[in-house]
């Protein structure tokens, strides 16, 4: 990519698509279009063929995408499937029919069979069963990396895939319905040791920032703190403890989304589908179990109250280490410890 080339980034406000605005800004890029989802339905064909014939981009980020947690995977799986199969066949489509030099098409770790060998390697992909609770948008996501796969073997495109693992950053989604895993540890404990301090002013200004989700909302009445302490009850965070789902055995790996957009910058400058194959892992190849990173979440928020184990509730796959040794291969290795990540969200989500 040059300074002057047109770039195209589908879905720079969500998580990912906003840390690679950030670093394209950084690096001196101005010829950068967006479109939010008012202005561009990504669902919708025609919009998405007028878009391009119209902006006609040299490069495109792909990340836009329904996403949430396990809780909105389970929900929604309809709505997963199809709004990810549509918008990764539009964009992808419309890319090779306006020649676009090269897309990276960013998917998910959630792609890898349920008992996939640990740590995932890339060539682990579709040799055994997916993980129930977020099937719909794994199949949709496969379907986008065989897209690129077999675009560029028919039509001679450079269209890129990158798994990233779990990630977190500026711009997370603390809405705790459809938030992934840390944004909602965190937002927890914080409403719980809220509650233990008795800040009722802070509770507000939380709930009346950020969506809370299940319809509990609507049924709140943010004036009573009553009906703020039952609420928050219901999401598992009490003035004396936090309740989590599952038994805190499974490990799972986390990024930051200014390493990923590091990695995804890194990849488009120096690196082709001839050089990555079908497609690459980012992550640095280390994880956590859940039940250290949970703590590891309430000593960095400060509260002193228990932790407790909802075991009726599922854990979700047992383990979703991905392998590293292609991205690092490639030149690439993450920089910012997970510690310091989650110091640096949470202070983001507090101020």
């Amino acid at each position: 990519m040059n300074k002057h080339d047109k770039i195209y980034v589908a879905g720079h406000k969500g998580l990912v698509g906003s840390a690679i605005m950030r670093k394209l800004q950084t690096e001196g890029f101005e010829n950068i279009v967006t479109r939010n989802s008012a202005e561009l339905d990504l669902c919708n064909q025609l919009q998405v063929e007028e878009f391009f014939a119209k902006e006609k981009p040299d490069y495109v980020f792909l990340a836009a995408a329904k996403v949430g947690g396990i809780v909105a995977n389970s929900t929604y799986p309809a709505e997963f499937i199809y709004q990810n199969i549509m918008i990764a066949s539009n964009v992808i489509n419309a890319s090779y029919k306006n020649q676009v030099k090269k897309l990276l098409n960013l998917g998910s770790s959630c792609i890898y069979p349920k008992l996939a060998p640990q740590p995932m390697k890339e060539d682990c992909l579709l040799t055994s069963e997916l993980e129930s609770t977020n099937e719909a948008y794994a199949i949709a996501k496969i379907a986008a990396i065989k897209l690129c796969r077999y675009y560029n073997e028919q039509y001679g495109t450079n269209f890129i895939s990158a798994m990233p693992t779990n990630q977190y950053g500026v711009g997370d989604n603390f809405n705790m319905e459809t938030a992934h895993l840390l944004p909602m540890l965190l937002r927890r404990f914080y409403l719980a040791k809220l509650l233990k301090n008795k800040d009722f002013v802070a509770i507000k200004a939380d709930l009346k920032k950020y969506k809370l989700g299940w319809g509990l909302d609507e049924k709140l009445n943010i004036e009573d703190e009553n009906s703020i302490i039952q609420t928050l009850e219901q999401i598992g965070a009490y003035s004396d403890k936090v309740v989590v789902w599952g038994d805190g055995s499974p490990y799972r790996e986390l990024m930051h989304s200014d390493d990923l957009a590091e990695a995804c910058f890194y990849l488009m400058q120096n690196k082709d589908y001839k050089d990555i194959g079908e497609l690459v892992n980012i992550t640095d190849g280390t994880d956590i179990q859940l039940k250290v990173l949970i703590e590891m979440v309430k000593q960095i928020v400060g509260f002193d109250g228990e932790i407790v184990y909802d075991t009726t509730k599922p854990n979700g796959t047992p383990r979703k280490l991905m392998d590293a040794t292609k991205i690092k291969a490639l030149g690439w290795t993450p920089k910012i410890n997970l510690q310091d990540g989650i110091a640096k969200i949470y202070e983001y989500y507090i101020s």
